[in-house]
């Protein structure tokens, strides 16, 4: 599947999904802003996608991530953070939303396995409630230590002029 054809709308992600779904795959969502893509984002969505079927990424809209992460976020704009998780062969669906959470997503999509790293509780994880309450999963992923955007950002602000 060629790139742009990852990156759908909500409506064309369901009816993907139906054919999926009578392929008996499992349907695998996760979310976040993916700022500024690195290691442990990609181990992570490899994780995600280890764990079967089909891997369904939300992408925080810019205004979301403003709204998230504060002024000067994001530092990509939604059309490259898309395009760029678009390109990892384990991601197969990038949809973008505007909520402050997937919740929405969750409700509409109806994944079997929801994904979240492990620096989440379980209590906080959005939508986990849905999926448990439908016979699905919840799996929270170890994260790669040390490894952030916020402090990538921060190195890179505090890196000497030359």
């Amino acid at each position: 599947m060629e790139i742009e054809d990852k990156i759908v709308g909500l409506e064309r992600l369901q009816n993907a999904l139906k054919t999926h779904r009578q392929r008996k795959e499992r349907i695998v969502f996760t979310n976040g802003c993916f700022d500024i893509l690195h290691v442990g984002h990609v181990r992570y969505l490899s994780a995600a996608k280890a764990l079967g079927g089909i891997l369904v990424v939300g992408l925080n809209s810019d205004a979301s991530v403003r709204r998230i992460k504060g002024k000067g976020r994001p530092v990509n704009p939604e059309t490259d953070r898309a395009v760029v998780l678009a390109a990892l062969t384990c991601v197969d669906y990038v949809v973008a939303f505007e909520e402050p959470d997937p919740l929405h997503l969750i409700q509409t999509l109806e994944p079997d396995v929801l994904v979240k790293g492990a620096d989440w509780e379980a209590a906080q994880i959005v939508g986990a409630d849905l999926v448990l309450g439908r016979g699905g999963e919840v799996i929270r992923i170890p994260l790669v230590e040390g490894v952030s955007t916020s402090g990538i950002i921060e190195k890179i602000r505090k890196a000497p002029a030359r």
